[in-house]
């Protein structure tokens, strides 16, 4: 342990005094399809700014993995999860909506050893209230966080939304504390979570901003063209942004948690910001520190089906957690797209394609019931159950859903978010043994 204290506790460091760190790391490539923040091919968009498929079915998620890199979620994964944790799998990961990752067995080793590691995750305000879809990793951050009993730090990018949506610096600082009631209402543990605005915090941490300049200095302008896709005509806060997202990665950005502590992270997200993570966990050994392990979720599909994802500049697309129950209804009736065939007599003799339903697809991400899920597949192939029956169930669950949040976001006062966004120590101990 005490080898494992040294590592832990060595000095940031910068790239030249780290050049044979560098060397001896394996370095994540970025292929050439990745260039402009992701993929895109003649049937798939994904990058941090844009996803969209030409194919009804949605984003083939394999291609994928091939095309970034990382490493398919399999039953193996599963099961020492399971074995490790003593928990069973979140239904997230045993339907494959959490699909991919980079070092998890990893990070089941560490916590199998007893060695420490942390959360991280984060949200990019764009609207007052978020929507169904930003609610997935917050869903399954509060799960992994009760299932390892670890800390959790929740970025929320405001300065990235007000360079990428020109919004003034005081109006996406109040969608940060819009949305971070949002995000308290998921039930994370208050003395173990830690939720930061960039606008606000990092003029106030010094560990951070030198933290950025590090990795600033460890990525040249042509690398950060290739992995995102930047122009010469880009503004330079584009430019200079990724480092902000990487930060949080490195455990020394929040000394006031982690001491002089190196500490893996683990970085639940959707796919298409895994570009940030690469870039990070390029630059990450070449600073001392160890690489950030990722677990990727799927795209939440729009409501108009799953060539794209919800969207919440388009409020027809999505259902907002501010939604009445009468709106969700309407929503659900009116846009939600259909699997089914165009006529009873058809769907009865033929049965309804749950693969393009957005309906189904949707009680995939929000009921829980295994078997249930079952019925109703089986049922909606087969003809049994018709279309309007699938969103009679979806929107039941939905109501109920939204409800329930709002009633535990109507109890947080600004009292109650400044717990959660002061600066603080959360517990944070390396047992030695």
């Amino acid at each position: 342990m005490a080898e494992r204290n040294q590592q832990l506790q060595s000095p940031p460091g910068d790239c030249k005094v780290a050049e044979k760190i560098a060397e001896m790391s394996v370095v994540d490539k970025v292929p050439s399809e990745m260039a402009n923040g992701g993929v895109e091919d003649s049937n798939d968009v994904v990058t941090p700014w844009n996803v969209e498929s030409n194919n009804e079915t949605g984003i083939d998620y394999d291609k994928l993995i091939q095309r970034f890199g990382c490493s398919k979620i399999d039953d193996e994964l599963l099961n020492r999860f399971e074995k490790i944790t003593g928990h069973k799998p979140h239904h997230f990961l045993r339907r494959g909506i959490f699909f991919s990752h980079r070092d998890m067995h990893t990070i089941l080793n560490m916590y199998e050893q007893g060695k420490p590691f942390y959360l991280y995750t984060g949200r990019g305000p764009s609207s007052e209230s978020m929507h169904l879809g930003h609610l997935i990793p917050f869903m399954f951050c509060k799960w992994l966080q009760d299932v390892f009993d670890v800390p959790l730090v929740i970025q929320l990018s405001d300065d990235e939304k007000a360079i990428w949506k020109n919004l003034k610096i005081e109006d996406a600082i109040k969608l940060s504390y819009e949305n971070a009631k949002d995000i308290i209402a998921c039930g994370f543990k208050v003395e173990k979570t830690f939720i930061f605005s960039n606008l606000e915090h990092i003029g106030n941490n010094a560990a951070y901003y030198q933290n950025m300049i590090r990795i600033q200095k460890c990525v040249t302008f042509n690398q950060v063209k290739g992995i995102f896709g930047f122009g010469d005509s880009d503004p330079i806060a584009k430019i200079s942004f990724p480092p902000t997202q990487a930060a949080p990665a490195l455990s020394s950005t929040f000394p006031f948690i982690f001491k002089n502590w190196k500490v893996p992270c683990l970085i639940p997200c959707a796919i298409d910001q895994d570009p940030y993570f690469r870039m990070t966990r390029d630059v990450a050994p070449r600073l001392n520190h160890p690489k950030p392990a990722l677990i990727h979720s799927s795209f939440f599909p729009a409501l108009q089906g799953s060539k794209t994802k919800m969207s919440a500049s388009d409020t027809n697309t999505a259902i907002f957690l501010t939604d009445t129950a009468k709106q969700i209804k309407n929503k659900i009736n009116k846009h939600a797209f259909s699997g089914g065939r165009a006529t009873v007599e058809e769907h009865r003799q033929f049965g309804g394609n749950c693969g393009i339903d957005v309906s189904y697809q949707w009680l995939r991400f929000y009921l829980e019931d295994d078997e249930r899920l079952e019925e109703i597949r089986k049922g909606y192939t087969s003809g049994e159950i018709l279309t309007g029956e699938l969103k009679k169930e979806l929107i039941e669950i939905l109501q109920k859903l939204v409800a329930d949040h709002q009633e535990r976001k109507n109890k947080i006062t600004s009292e109650v978010i400044k717990q959660y966004m002061l600066p603080r120590d959360l517990g944070f101990v390396v047992k030695s043994k």
